[in-house]
């Protein structure tokens, strides 16, 4: 089954997934050993992750353990067309569109839903929470889930204190395989990879204001100063402001750096974080971006009621002129700029990132038939973010030391 563009765009789509393939050593070896053990045999696995080459694998490794993949996407800008036909040609469930209104968005959402899915793997939290309002009577048959990104687990946090969580879910976003390399190094490189290509202008000399500063901040933040920029930090945490004051960073708030800002990115996983007061104080010119997962942190609509025209500048820019003959300029609609506006994180970061995710898949198929695991976020357990960690050393051609016997009673002892 499948509702997509066009079938006829799959050779595309394959050599995208082919190269991407070569670059993701991690998930060759779970493909392989997965090949021979299915362990996802008589599992149906709902999917909803960007849907670009890299998800693509992914799908392709769990099909090749045996589950039965309806796969649908988590943005509907990051959505890949060839890719999409790709997957749909080599056996995939899949429902998506580059481009779609919200309403199919959705629709495209419930169709991955109602087959009853056993495993969810989610990113920002829809499908999770369109199961628990839209199909509780499907609840029951869910082993548990995956969720990919910082968004979806403050949703799911929100949904465990309120008592609404009724099956467990694994905080993939938390695991060091996944925050400390994906958010901060594929963000980093991914966000301004998608900037560039979209404006091409030069960073160097710039100030860029980056808004947030977890570990998706730290890397915007880190390779706009490797571009030359002048950074500033905006920031709600005064912990994550001092760390960046260290980190040798300006820091001040929104309302300072709007109207110094020529580059605004926003990475806080926050509504409303440059609004209609923000806009009245920004240069002409000044050139807006969000890399939260939804488009909520730039107010678009707030942008547009103040303007008094609009303009397609660029692919993925529209700028807004002002009555003050200011144009205030927005990527992407405000959505995800480095998939809307790029291809995403590099191969190899992610990787990491969806070898997290397959084997948290495959923990919960393993440790929950019985559904043993009470409902409730979950970490991913240590042994197997160390196990990709080793993993990655050996494929990257590095290794470590090892502690000896000795060594190991001296650390575990609390005698001199």
């Amino acid at each position: 089954m499948y509702d997509i563009l066009d079938i006829a765009l799959a050779p595309s789509g394959r050599d995208k997934i082919d190269w991407v393939r070569d670059n993701m050593p991690l998930l060759r070896s779970l493909e392989a050993e997965f090949s021979e053990t299915r362990p996802f045999e008589g599992i149906r696995l709902a999917l909803s992750i960007h849907l670009e080459a890299k998800t693509a694998y992914l799908c392709k490794v769990l099909l090749a353990g045996g589950a039965e993949m309806y796969v649908t996407g988590s943005n509907p800008l990051s959505t890949q067309d060839d890719v999409v036909a790709a997957l749909a040609e080599c056996g995939v469930n899949i429902f998506a569109k580059y481009g779609v209104s919200a309403e199919e968005y959705h629709a495209h959402l419930r169709r991955v839903i109602e087959v009853s899915p056993q495993i969810i793997i989610d990113d920002g939290g829809d499908l999770v929470n369109l199961i628990h309002s839209e199909y509780p009577q499907l609840l029951e048959r869910v082993i548990g889930g995956c969720e990919e990104t910082t968004t979806g687990i403050i949703r799911l946090h929100a949904m465990e204190a309120a008592g609404a969580l009724r099956f467990p879910m694994i905080a993939v976003n938390d695991a060091d395989c996944k925050h400390l390399f994906d958010n901060r190094y594929g963000t980093g490189q991914s966000v301004w990879d998608g900037i560039n290509r979209t404006t091409n202008l030069i960073v160097a000399g710039k100030k860029v204001v980056v808004a947030g500063y977890g570990w998706c901040g730290k890397g915007v933040a880190m390779r706009a100063k490797g571009l030359g920029a002048q950074v500033i930090v905006t920031e709600i945490d005064p912990v994550k402001a001092l760390e960046a004051y260290m980190d040798g960073f300006s820091v001040m708030p929104m309302d300072e750096a709007a109207a110094i800002g020529d580059f605004f990115v926003t990475v806080t996983g926050c509504c409303d974080v440059i609004t209609g007061r923000h806009f009245e104080k920004m240069k002409d010119g000044a050139i807006l971006c969000n890399a939260g997962h939804f488009n909520v942190e730039v107010d678009v609509e707030t942008l547009a009621e103040m303007a008094v025209g609009q303009k397609t500048r660029r692919k993925n820019i529209v700028g807004y002129l002002l009555p003050d003959g200011r144009r205030i300029n927005v990527l992407a609609e405000g959505r995800l700029v480095n998939l809307a506006a790029g291809d995403g994180h590099p191969a190899e970061i992610m990787d990491m990132s969806f070898a997290i995710q397959a084997v948290s898949a495959l923990y919960l198929v393993q440790h929950n038939r019985d559904k043993s695991m009470q409902p409730g976020v979950y970490s991913v357990p240590r042994e197997l973010d160390r196990e990709i960690a080793m993993r990655k050393l050996r494929f990257t051609g590095l290794a470590i030391d090892t502690l000896t016997e000795k060594q190991k009673a001296y650390i575990g002892s609390y005698e001199l």
